[in-house]
């Protein structure tokens, strides 16, 4: 890295690209390798080592289950997801678009993110974490604040606490000892949970990454795509396909794999990259106990619920838009082709949101919730693409163009058919 350092210095310092007026991208271009450098080099090095023994693992109770729906969030409840909303109007929205443009989310954003303690809704208070039972729920709640903002930029937010969620969930007590507390500190390191493969038709049931059994332990063979943030993390939640058993997840540091840098039409914001493993051992003690399905459904409940925070926001948007802007001397909102798609957008988003939430209090209940999960990602893919088309179209050709964000969440939105993994709730 030295080495580098030192020839891109004497480049830079060279008279002939003040002639030559290339002074300017070069001194860009080495801050950007210096920045991504030593993100690199600081992700490869960083280790996780068992600061103590917890005896057992930790497990969060299930919600009482009442019988009764409510919608109506605590106090507490209340309290995290209007401080995730402010964040996400007053932090994530005027970030957005330049984070969109560089294709990677600002590491100041990310680490107040942190700051605020969405990495703790899920841990246990025995564990350093603020949870006292399980938060799938809550954990919807603040995905849905942070959407509002940004999709691409609450991606990179959450993907920390899709692994620390997992470890939670399905990790052992010495898992737990080694990387909890590194979600819990001052110093949370950027982590994501990898399930997507570069194929069409991606099935998340037939993976093509593969786990092969060797006397210590197993070796990793495959590819993942749109990781969140992959460059910078330091810690993956792998899936992959056990011979004799089925899919699996393993833990793995980022140290054994290799990254390639994978930009995508929405998402861009999240930096997202994929994760190549070639034929990398990991020991016997990398393989999660869960429950694969249910990390499949969890993590699809958390894509609704970006869904559900960007449609707010396309809808937000429209409603003053279409109100102030005047043709033929009236506010287009008064022709009823315009009324009547907004009616739909706010019905189809209320929709979708009520399976979600649906959903989401069933598997806080401990509830079987396969059936609630398949119809929040039927109705949020195929609404949430539609919101974002309707808003489109609605801005005509203001929708066209990035002074308004509408085109940045149509392309976001059109993600929640595709993705699997990356947020866990």
């Amino acid at each position: 890295m030295g080495a580098v350092m030192s020839a891109l210095n004497r480049v830079a310092g060279a008279p002939a690209l003040e002639r030559l007026k290339l002074k300017k991208p070069v001194d860009k271009a080495l801050y950007q390798a210096t920045r991504t450098g030593f993100t690199a080099v600081g992700a490869a090095t960083r280790t996780f080592t068992a600061a103590r023994g917890l005896g057992a693992a930790k497990r969060l109770p299930s919600v009482p289950d009442t019988g009764v729906f409510d919608l109506t969030p605590t106090d507490e409840q209340q309290m995290i997801v209007e401080t995730v909303r402010e964040f996400a109007a007053e932090r994530l929205r005027p970030a957005a678009a330049g984070a969109d443009e560089k294709c990677e989310a600002p590491v100041e954003l990310v680490s107040t993110a942190t700051e605020l303690g969405i990495t703790l809704l899920g841990v246990p208070e025995e564990l350093g974490g603020v949870a006292t039972e399980r938060s799938t729920v809550t954990n919807v709640l603040v995905a849905e604040a942070l959407a509002t903002g940004d999709m691409g930029l609450a991606l990179a937010c959450l993907a920390p606490a899709a692994v620390s969620n997992a470890l939670v969930l399905w990790g052992n007590e010495d898992q737990q000892a080694t990387y909890l507390p590194a979600f819990t500190g001052d110093d949370v390191p950027a982590a994501a949970l990898a399930i997507q493969e570069p194929r069409p038709l991606f099935d998340p049931f037939s993976l093509q990454t593969k786990a092969y059994r060797t006397s210590g332990g197993f070796r990793l063979t495959g590819v993942k795509s749109l990781v969140p943030r992959a460059a910078a993390a330091a810690l993956f939640v792998i899936a992959a396909d056990v011979d004799g058993r089925g899919p699996a997840l393993f833990i793995v540091e980022s140290s054994a794999a290799r990254i390639e840098s994978e930009p995508a039409m929405g998402l861009r914001a999240a930096g997202t990259g994929r994760v190549v493993l070639d034929n990398m051992a990991v020991p016997a003690t990398a393989l999660l106990s869960g429950d694969y399905a249910d990390c499949v459904r969890l993590a699809r409940l958390g894509w609704c619920a970006l869904a559900v925070g960007t449609g707010r926001a396309v809808l937000d948007y429209v409603i003053p838009y279409v109100n102030d802007r005047v043709a033929f001397g009236e506010p287009v909102s008064h022709r009823q082709g315009v009324a009547f798609r907004v009616a739909d957008m706010g019905t189809e988003l209320d929709g979708m949101k009520l399976l979600t939430y649906r959903a989401a209090s069933r598997a806080a209940a401990g509830l079987p919730f396969a059936r609630e999960a398949a119809l929040a990602r039927k109705l949020c893919t195929d609404k949430g693409m539609q919101i974002g088309s309707d808003g489109v179209q609605l801005l005509g050709g203001h929708g066209f163009v990035k002074e308004h964000p509408v085109e940045r969440w149509y392309r976001d939105l059109r993600a929640i058919g595709v993705m699997e993994g990356a947020v866990l709730v």
